[in-house]
């Protein structure tokens, strides 16, 4: 892995600080010590360091040794899941009930082995923003980032991401012009029919039938309803109705998650679903009444900057080891609103091989630490080639 020579120097420094965040891992919008922990280093780099943004949010600015009018941003995630850790490695979390099991620990200390470096040399012309988000898992940080004045606090002309990938060798990259991310809709049914005694179902009209049906007839959507050449996935999570063997409910509850990347797609699934729950408690003699949330916007990336992400990439890890065309991920990234107010990318670097326990989201996963200086050198060598030096 072709690395920046005196990033890999403190190659265990970056390892230090990374399984320090891992072992005290915090949710969305409570990410104090992180946040701390991140001004601090920055402060100690010699980098302008703002706070508060989106509560917990960090922003450190960093102009090069050659005036220059351009501005990027590079933003790293920084929270945990609500979820327990079953590792017994010496930095596993002394969090009940919270782990770093989407490797944001190392997202963040990635980019701030890339601000150490930048702040020695300072070889580049232009300004560098480094954005420590808050709450990326389901809380939106990215948007409130954004509606808090990001882009306006922090001027910038393009924008840059990136999240690592269990089943992507350690060390290469890869992403796509276009849809990477999905869009995250949540949907909720409230079936009401007429409760009794199961021993009498034809006095009542029962919830758990009606909602068996909705399920079933949901998943038509994608193999009845959409564009066959574009994607959908709608799926019912949770289906909840009754207290006792002998008791037919009085009603059912459901709820699931829309996954799109094409806005009319996006709009036609929810109209469907109203359409489906709806149609069928009625045609069963019950009712029901379905309710949204949406969630984060598909992650689209823009041309240019893949092209320039992408060509960074190979300068770091070689040709052959970046996929020009991975596939889109049906997994949400609330990255998206910044790409929808700037033009940038977002890409991904391997973890190594995905074995069973050591996937995103589970309870055995741990971020790689050998690929921390290998992404610290991507950033690095992205700002020096985006906001390169006049001749």
């Amino acid at each position: 892995m072709p690395i920046n020579n005196r990033i890999a120097d403190f190659h265990a420094d970056l390892t230090a600080w990374r399984r320090d965040i891992h072992a005290h891992p915090e949710i969305a919008f409570e990410e104090h010590r992180t946040a701390a922990l991140v001004a601090a280093k920055l402060e100690e780099f010699g980098i302008e360091v703002h706070r508060g943004l989106a509560g917990t949010g960090v922003v450190g600015t960093l102009r090069g040794n050659q005036p220059g009018e351009r501005t990027i941003a590079l933003r790293a995630d920084m929270d945990a899941l609500p979820m327990p850790e079953a590792n017994d490695f010496e930095h596993a979390s002394t969090a009940p009930g919270k782990m770093h099991a989407c490797g944001h620990d190392g997202h963040t200390v990635m980019l701030l082995g890339a601000a150490r470096y930048l702040a020695e040399t300072r070889n580049f012309a232009g300004t560098v923003h480094f954005v420590f988000q808050p709450a990326e898992e389901g809380g939106g940080g990215g948007r409130v980032m954004v509606e808090e004045g990001l882009f306006d606090k922090f001027p910038t002309e393009e924008v840059y991401g990136m999240h690592n990938w269990p089943g992507l060798p350690a060390g290469q990259f890869a992403g796509r012009v276009g849809p990477v991310m999905a869009a995250t809709d949540q949907f909720e049914i409230t079936i009401e029919g007429r409760g009794g005694h199961a021993a009498q179902p034809h006095k009542t009209v029962d919830p758990v039938v009606v909602g068996s049906q909705v399920v079933g007839a949901l998943q038509t959507i994608a193999s009845r309803n959409a564009d066959p050449i574009k994607s959908v996935v709608v799926s019912v999570t949770q289906f909840h109705a009754g207290s006792a063997f002998n008791v037919i409910p009085q009603s059912a509850w459901l709820c699931g998650t829309i996954r799109t990347f094409d806005a009319g797609i996006r709009t036609q699934a929810r109209e469907r679903i109203k359409e489906i729950a709806e149609g069928v408690a009625l045609a069963f003699g019950g009712s029901a009444t379905v309710n949204f949330r949406f969630g984060y916007p598909a992650t689209v990336n823009h041309p240019d900057q893949t092209e320039k992400a992408l060509a960074i990439a190979e300068r770091v890890a070689g040709a052959g080891n970046v996929d020009r065309e991975i596939d889109p991920s049906m997994g949400g990234e609330d990255f998206a609103y910044m790409l929808l107010e700037r033009p940038g990318a977002y890409i991904f670097i391997g973890n190594g091989p995905e074995v069973e326990g050591q996937k995103l989201h589970q309870v055995n996963y741990d971020f790689n630490d050998e690929i921390l200086p290998v992404g610290a050198s991507y950033w690095a060598q992205l700002v020096e080639d985006v906001l390169a030096r006049a001749a």
